[in-house]
């Protein structure tokens, strides 16, 4: 007998299955160990074959009887095709690692009963509910308000799920950010959640995979979007909550979306892939609405919630910035406020560090990062400036390495400063600050028992604290510079900043508070991205950026594709970027003459935003089309080497 199997080792760049012979009978999905050069991997049988014309080598043993999921195997195929990417390279992803190694056995652990019943749904909750199970279409958007109660809505399908003897994957941006859901499904499912994620030793994920392969019984699976991996038996339902987070975007090849993965197998198995989120993102709402498959949640589960009162603090304004430059008068007020009465504030900023630039008034040198050539930012508590793309730390000069001047002067501002500043303002208050450069002993993880019952006065931080919060404390927001990221070079950069500004400023008005409010500090206030998260109006924004990505042939009006090729030297870099482009425009050339209209454009090559770092020179190309068939037809011409990169639906062109 001859089976087609997969290995898990590259053998080559165009790398796919090779044939292998077997005395015994196999299915398709098991794990077999074969021979492949002078070395032995593990690969996955995809089919039964004919005997072929060449001399085959025979498979040498079967790691386990219980296939993986027909699902996975052709999620396999799918995202291999979907993504240009060589079978192998795919494989190891969906698979763990060390699959030839001896693990001691997991102790089976009790089933905890479930402590909590699910809370009842309220009338806008049920006709949410209804609204998904009539929907015709596997891929459903659940578009609910912030506070608008879509757990419970997850809670209640994973238990229909459940009874009918299926599995759910309840996919999370991160585990950390996202505690209270993952509390809320253990307190009601108890022994039935099984928790995935990246803290994990390669050990306790093979475990938890093998547990769940040979598993019986239905499982809730919760993680990151690497859980969609779980080989589970019988999967019932997907539920990606925060569906509009990055996250859900593998950078690192092989890179891929968990949105589109997760619609692929819903789309298999007919079952319901659920995207909740109060931002969809353009692209996804938009093709939603064309399948007629947006379901609205737009009333607050709460009776007692009700919308903060919101202060736009124009920047510009100088004399709302007497007291600080940092911060508004009337939110200095505020906190003063707060403080006297045991509330809590939270102040966000996507800015780490104390000062992102370092230059001499008199010469007008900067300081840089030796490796990127991207400025270095000063940390204020170590005394240090450090490069936040690739790590590279120096000391703060005393005086400019150019012209000799003592006037080295730093502008800007992060959560650092802004941390050091609220503590010489208010003295005897509790703060802490939470961003990337967070030690273990003080992530928002390992504080979230101090935040929730009211110990820290201030909190201050990047996006790690605009999402997933419920506080009982919380009575204020204080976003310090709100237009921040607006002045990215990016199609995306509006995007996420409505997303940002929504997020946290559903932080508060959530019932627990009677006086909640926001300040939103901006030299943009009329921008619509800030205008339309103040309102909370998801609408005008999707409209407004609807159009502009209309008329610029971006999202989801096309399809995009990022061509980056990178060489140690700059001389190299751009011989290989103009060669690729000859390639590209040629190609392109041909598949234009079969439509009548221009369904392929190519744009100069342009250096990367980050255009040096450690491993050298990168220039890039970005392709639109109109046709993803097309698009990767094209693509399929350009040399197949570690030099030259390709990102299909890139969410950012950075």
């Amino acid at each position: 007998m001859y089976y087609e199997v997969i290995p898990l080792k590259l053998f080559r760049q165009d790398a796919g299955m090779l044939t292998y012979s077997s005395d015994t009978e196999l299915q398709p999905g098991q794990l077999v160990t074969i021979p492949l050069g002078k070395f032995t991997t593990t690969g996955i049988i995809n089919q039964k074959v004919p005997k072929p014309p060449i001399k085959t080598k025979p498979i040498k043993s079967t790691t386990y009887q219980t296939p993986i999921p027909n699902h996975l195997l052709k999620s396999i195929h799918w995202l291999s095709q979907y993504y240009l990417t060589p079978l192998p390279t795919i494989a190891q992803m969906v698979l763990p690692k060390g699959l030839d190694k001896n693990r001691r056995k997991i102790p089976e652990t009790p089933e905890n009963p479930p402590k909590l019943p699910i809370i009842p749904l309220n009338p806008a909750q049920k006709q949410a509910l209804q609204g998904l199970q009539k929907c015709p279409t596997p891929t459903k958007l659940l578009h609910g308000i912030t506070g608008s109660g879509k757990t419970n809505i997850y809670l209640k399908m994973a238990s229909e799920a459940l009874k009918q003897q299926k599995s759910t994957i309840l996919l999370v941006p991160e585990i950390a950010l996202t505690s209270q859901l993952v509390q809320v499904f253990e307190n009601t499912f108890g022994g039935q959640v099984t928790l995935i994620h990246s803290n994990q030793t390669e050990s306790t994920r093979h475990q938890i995979w093998e547990k769940l392969l040979i598993s019986k019984h239905p499982q809730i699976i919760i993680g990151p979007r690497s859980a969609l991996f779980a080989p589970v038996k019988d999967l019932g339902l997907i539920i990606i909550d925060e569906a509009h987070e990055s996250a859900y975007y593998q950078e690192n090849t092989p890179k891929y979306s968990a949105l589109r993965l997760a619609s692929f197998i819903a789309s298999s198995l007919q079952i319901p892939c659920i995207q909740g989120t109060a931002t969809p993102l353009v692209a996804d709402y938009h093709l939603a609405k064309q399948h007629n498959s947006v379901i609205t949640l737009n009333q607050k589960a709460k009776t007692t919630a009700k919308k903060p009162d919101i202060k736009i603090i124009d920047f510009k304004s100088k004399e709302v910035f007497s007291k600080n430059r940092y911060f508004s008068t009337p939110l200095l007020n505020t906190i003063k406020d707060n403080l006297a009465h045991h509330r809590q504030t939270l102040i966000f900023h996507n800015r780490r560090g104390s000062a992102p630039l370092t230059i001499c008034e008199n010469c007008g040198w900067q300081a840089l990062c030796p490796n990127c050539f991207l400025p270095l930012t000063l940390h204020t508590d170590n005394y240090q400036l450090a490069c936040h793309t690739c790590g590279h730390q120096a000391k703060i000069p005393h005086s400019c390495p150019e012209c000799g001047g003592l006037n080295i002067i730093h502008k800007g501002f992060g959560t650092k400063l802004l941390e050091s500043e609220l503590s010489q303002l208010f003295p005897d208050a509790t703060i802490a600050r939470f961003d990337a450069d967070n030690t273990k002993s003080t992530t928002l993880n390992a504080k979230y028992d101090d935040i929730k019952s009211g110990k820290i006065d201030i909190i201050i931080g990047t996006q790690t604290i605009a999402k997933g919060l419920d506080l009982p404390n919380l009575a204020t927001v204080g976003v310090v510079q709100a237009d921040s990221g607006l002045s990215l070079p990016d199609y995306s950069a509006e995007e996420r900043t409505f997303h940002l500004l929504t997020q946290v400023l559903g932080r508060v008005g959530r019932g627990h508070i009677k006086e909640a409010n926001a300040f939103i500090q901006t030299y943009q206030p009329d921008h619509p991205a800030i205008t339309s998260a103040i309102s909370a109006d998801y609408t005008s924004f999707y409209n407004y950026l609807i159009k502009k990505r209309h008329k610029s042939h971006l999202p989801p009006f096309c399809y995009l594709a990022k061509v980056s090729i990178t060489y140690k030297t700059e001389k190299t870099t751009l011989a290989r970027i103009r060669e690729a482009e000859k390639i590209l425009q040629h190609q392109a050339s041909l598949a234009n003459q079969s439509t009548s209209s221009k369904s392929i454009e190519i744009s100069a090559p342009t250096p990367a935003f980050h255009e040096r770092t450690t491993s050298g020179y990168t220039w890039q190309i970005i392709i639109k089309s109109t046709s993803r068939q097309k698009l990767l037809g094209i693509l399929k011409f350009l040399p197949k080497n570690s030099n030259t990169h390709v990102q299909l639906d890139p969410p950012s062109l950075l």
